[in-house]
């Protein structure tokens, strides 16, 4: 029931006031002590005594983002949702300044454009001094001024997301708001008059077009003012205009940006495929090679082998021919009869034999006359 907003609180920016405030935050609060203790019953009336307790502001700070009391009374004025009229006595209290700054801050969350240009923005005059607590813990020096230019031009205040408002100059030009008029302008008018009244009156009579005394404004601030207003909405045309330009200068580059990037993927894609069709054929040139190196060695070792084998039968022969010249001894130099009758029986044997494989010998005269003739022409002998 504490933490529930007011039946009779109406609804503000088609929400509940309370979601204003961000869900994280506003389950901070309600866990809050502060909140608990002081915050409890608090009525429009009974609210002000807290507020003229404050002397800080601020959003959340420390390890675990705990909510200053500043913000609680904020969380606060939204649950109880105070009268217009009230929230204006607070903007307009010049005693104490952190109920000025509540005041402002609830009208920021709450209120329409033209309230908020209407009643804020005359507390750009107020140069007092604040302490601010950041979100470390620590504190730092402000001043009303600067948090009210906060709350106007920017988005994010005090770990709260501001809702927008229009800019000022679409207001003007809408005729919803007057244009801003400085509270320096009357000293600055004061100080001209003073120096046209020490000028000679010949001169005045002939400025008089350009000042206006009746009225009590000079037409020529009126034509600057009006021009430093076309200047503005100028400037936002053509920052609008330039933002376009920016734009579509952004997205072409974003076209070529990824133009070249489907390049470079083609052309990966294409230098990958040339290194494997050229890691194929290396291999394949490599598999060639090994199968010529070992095709050469495979010849290499059969002519090695043939040659090996022919000094083998060489080198047995010459050893054949030396043993049998050594066994085979003139009977001149031994003088035994059978030594030399023994060589005469294997010569004849031999020759048989020869005999023998050249067919001349066969029974049958016509073969052997073949035989013979074909020994002649050195061809092999008829056997039948």
């Amino acid at each position: 029931m504490a933490n529930r907003t007011d039946p009779a609180a109406k609804s503000i920016r088609g929400t509940n006031p309370q979601n204003l405030v961000e869900k994280i935050l506003r389950s901070k609060i309600y866990q809050n002590t502060y909140w608990k203790e002081q915050c409890f019953g608090l009525t429009a009336e009974t609210l002000v005594d807290k507020a003229m307790e404050l002397d800080h502001l601020g959003g959340t700070y420390g390890g675990n983002r705990k909510p200053t009391p500043f913000m609680c009374l904020v969380m606060k004025m939204l649950q109880i949702q105070p009268e217009k009229e009230i929230v204006i006595e607070f903007i307009k209290n010049e005693d104490y300044k952190y109920v000025r700054i509540l005041g402002a801050f609830y009208l920021r969350l709450t209120g329409s454009d033209i309230d908020v240009y209407r009643y804020l923005e005359p507390l750009y005059n107020d140069y007092r001094k604040l302490r601010r607590k950041l979100s470390d813990g620590q504190f730092s020096l402000t001043h009303v001024d600067e948090v009210i230019d906060e709350l106007l031009t920017t988005d994010y205040s005090c770990d709260i997301a501001l809702p927008r408002v229009k800019k000022r100059w679409t207001l003007e030009s809408l005729n919803s708001l007057e244009p801003r008029r400085s509270a320096l302008e009357e000293d600055f008018e004061e100080e001209e008059e003073k120096e046209d009244n020490e000028q000679p009156v010949d001169e005045i009579e002939d400025r008089a077009y350009e000042k206006d005394y009746y009225r009590g404004r000079s037409p020529t601030r009126e034509r600057d003012r009006d021009r430093r207003r076309d200047s503005h909405r100028y400037r936002d045309r053509d920052y609008d205009r330039d933002y376009e330009r920016e734009h579509d200068r952004e997205r072409g580059r974003g076209r070529d940006r990824d133009r070249d990037r489907d390049r470079e993927r083609d052309r990966d894609r294409y230098r990958l495929r040339d290194e494997k069709d050229y890691g194929r054929e290396r291999e394949g040139r490599e598999r060639e090679r090994r199968e010529r190196d070992r095709d050469r060695g495979r010849r290499r070792s059969h002519s090695r082998s043939r040659s090996r084998s022919r000094d083998r039968k060489e080198h047995d022969g010459g050893e054949y021919r030396k043993r049998h010249a050594r066994s085979s001894v003139s009977p001149r130099r031994h003088g035994d009869g059978l030594e030399d009758g023994e060589p005469k029986k294997k010569k004849e044997k031999k020759e048989k034999k020869e005999k023998k494989d050249d067919g001349t010998d066969h029974p049958d005269p016509e073969i052997a006359e073949a035989n013979k003739l074909r020994a002649a022409l050195g061809l092999k002998p008829l056997k039948v």
